[in-house]
């Protein structure tokens, strides 16, 4: 599965995922699973390189314990389309546990997820079925957004607000209109 960044360029993926039962490598980054850090958490806190972690979506970061703003990555597993606990665990991660890390998408990710992943917070992502389609476009579609959120989306209530001290109201209908 190709992995993209935010914007939607292809990126080579540093980190090794490290299954439950692996030995841990001496170097290079290592990505293991919930249950693996609480396991081997000052092992892995004692290594050079960096280490991150690999939520499923039944669980809960704050397991993570008081290193979670140390991680330089946190995947979260999107298990199927329809599961949206992910969106709201990268928006906790952002807003209220100020987590400045990579925040990575994995799993049933699709190409039409990808612009409200990234309005949630997430950095990278791991597409899957991405084969010939334009995954840049797909950051872009939409211009202005109705809710707030992580990123800083011109929400079109800000722009109706302008309107009426004379910001100019044919901005306000472009964007309406837009999609």
């Amino acid at each position: 599965m190709p992995l993209i960044d935010s914007n939607g360029r292809n990126l080579t993926d540093p980190w090794i995922l490290l299954a439950d039962g692996d030995a841990i490598p001496e170097s290079g980054a290592v990505l293991v699973s919930l249950k693996r850090w609480q396991s081997d958490r000052q092992h892995l806190l004692t290594r050079s390189d960096p280490a991150g972690v690999l939520l499923e979506s039944n669980e809960d970061p704050l397991d993570i314990g008081p290193e979670l703003r140390q991680l330089a990555l946190i995947a979260l597993r999107l298990p199927k389309f329809t599961d949206g606990r992910p969106y709201s665990t990268a928006r906790l991660l952002r807003e209220r546990h100020g987590y400045a890390g990579e925040l990575r998408a994995v799993g049933a990710v699709l190409r039409d997820q990808l612009l409200f992943l990234k309005r949630c917070g997430f950095d990278s992502f791991e597409v899957a079925r991405a084969s010939g389609t334009d995954l840049t476009r797909a950051f872009g579609e939409l211009s202005t957004a109705y809710q707030p959120a992580v990123d800083q989306t011109e929400r079109i209530a800000d722009l109706r607000v302008s309107d009426r001290t004379g910001y100019q109201s044919s901005k306000v209908c472009a964007a309406f209109w837009a999609y």
